[in-house]
């Protein structure tokens, strides 16, 4: 068996994701730093899906408004060139929205990831742009026994609201037509789902940014932001004068004392495979799936064009204080080596098969796991935060929000609770971190003896059960 790889060892490493994707492009020069003074009406900071699709917003609504987008590395260098690259609304995400936001709320945001999923197939079809789009749906499968219940409660809630035809039940059977793996039980199957190059996305979207006149600046990082009017964004050689600022840096955002009591910083890591056609012929997996098991700390994986299989673990460290840029965040070989036995357990067929490339990175998860567009109180400074490891198709559903707060338009996006909840809040630190790791640790403890077939010690069930008694959500699911 092939051993187990480690993942990139700085942050500014590539995934392989946008390694494939600059080699695509030829490799172009960065978009020239910011030097001097540059004053516009917006100023984005942010050059991953949330900060690009609010560009694109903003010119599409109102072209005369004048918008910069800054980004401290590469556009699509972050977590929009670093997921899995599945491509979802929140049809799977009914029973936990319903609960954190009532029925009806949970229904206006699951329609409006369709919307979301329309536009961007919509963008990613456009002739001339290869961004991978593949469209066969969206499938969670049971991978153990103690999985199983899990699938019940999508088709009740989705019985319950009046939506049964967002998601099919799948048979044993079924389940091996999609992708016939010894380990996969009983499964759901949504209709809404696709799969993307995440990079490509992101390249394609910063070159339609660029097409839309707004001036883009890489390698170009905020060192500082004074709220005022305007606002002033500081850069290392220069400064940017603006009447509304966005905040579009997912997890960086965790350390802000406005945003801090409502997220946790966790880590999430994925592999990609070499080509391996015929691993995948021998599981019989043809169709072109976002597939993930039912663990809270998720297995997700899908197959490329090329052949290939990306698998990732949702199961990476948490960070003291929801610092995003500790160093177990990017290189954590446990978290990394999880990854790979996913691999070999969920889809045996690959046990031979080289990993090309290994990667990690932090995921900013609120405490209801739902993502919130808000604006800091007495300020024009939006921002958008609490992703929890779904972003690629809320990512434009937060463009959306955020270009209405920019435009004061109160609108079917800004209805949305995701505009207009509180999210509800973390313990603070030190318990934060140290009952999380307590509860990661028994969840995982008790997902691993489950998947062998034998029961967890007492204190790792108990661990496990404590976000239920204090009525908790935790893992990215």
């Amino acid at each position: 068996m092939t051993s187990e790889r480690k993942p990139s060892r700085h942050p500014a490493d590539p995934s392989w994701w946008l390694a494939e994707a600059l080699a695509a492009e030829g490799n172009p020069a960065p978009a020239p730093a910011l030097s001097g003074r540059l004053e516009t009406d917006v100023v984005i900071v942010g050059g991953g899906y949330t900060g690009l699709w609010t560009a694109l917003a903003l010119k599409e609504r109102s072209p005369a408004t004048t918008v910069a987008l800054i980004e401290a590395k590469l556009c699509g260098s972050g977590a929009s060139g670093k997921n899995g690259g599945k491509v979802a609304g929140y049809w799977s995400s009914l029973g936990g929205m319903a609960r954190a936001v009532g029925d009806d709320n949970a229904l206006a945001i699951a329609r409006m990831g369709t919307v979301a999923q329309d536009a961007i197939r919509n963008f990613a079809t456009k002739p001339g742009r290869d961004v991978w789009w593949r469209e066969d749906g969206s499938a969670a499968f049971s991978a153990s026994r103690g999985q199983d219940g899990e699938l019940a409660d999508y088709i009740a809630t989705a019985d319950r609201l009046g939506v049964s035809d967002s998601v099919r039940l799948l048979s044993v059977g079924d389940v091996k037509a999609l992708c016939n793996a010894p380990v996969l039980r009983a499964g759901v199957l949504f209709s809404e789902g696709a799969t993307v190059q995440p990079a490509r996305l992101a390249r394609a979207l910063r070159q339609a940014v660029l097409d839309a006149g707004v001036q883009i600046y890489e390698n170009t990082a905020m060192t500082g932001l004074d709220r005022s009017s305007p606002n002033r964004v500081r850069t290392k050689a220069g400064e940017i004068i603006a009447r509304d600022v966005v905040l579009a840096t997912n997890a960086a955002l965790a350390s802000w004392p406005e945003i801090h009591r409502y997220v946790s910083v966790f880590s999430s890591f994925a592999l990609m495979t070499e080509p391996a056609f015929e691993a995948l012929a021998a599981h019989n997996w043809h169709k072109d799936l976002g597939l993930t098991d039912c663990r809270m700390f998720i297995h997700y994986f899908r197959k490329t064009p090329d052949g290939r299989v990306l698998m990732g673990s949702g199961s990476g460290p948490i960070s003291l204080n929801a610092n995003a840029n500790r160093k177990a965040l990017y290189e954590d070989d446990a978290a990394a080596a999880r990854a790979e036995r996913g691999l070999r357990r969920l889809l045996p067929a690959f046990a031979d098969v080289p990993v090309a490339g290994s990667w990690g990175g932090p995921i900013e998860v609120s405490a209801d796991r739902l993502p919130f567009f808000k604006t800091l109180p007495g300020t024009r400074v939006h921002y958008a935060c609490g992703y929890s490891g779904h972003g690629v198709n809320p990512s434009y559903i937060g463009g959306q929000c955020l270009a209405s707060l920019v435009l004061k338009r109160n609108d079917e996006w800004t209805s949305l609770a995701l505009c207009t909840r509180e999210p509800p809040h973390f313990p603070p630190e030190p318990f934060r971190y140290l009952g999380g790791n307590a509860i990661r640790w028994g969840i995982m403890t008790c997902e691993e003896a489950d998947e062998a077939g034998v029961t967890a010690s007492l204190s790792a069930r108990f661990c496990a059960a404590l976000p239920g008694l204090l009525g908790m959500k935790v893992g990215t699911r």
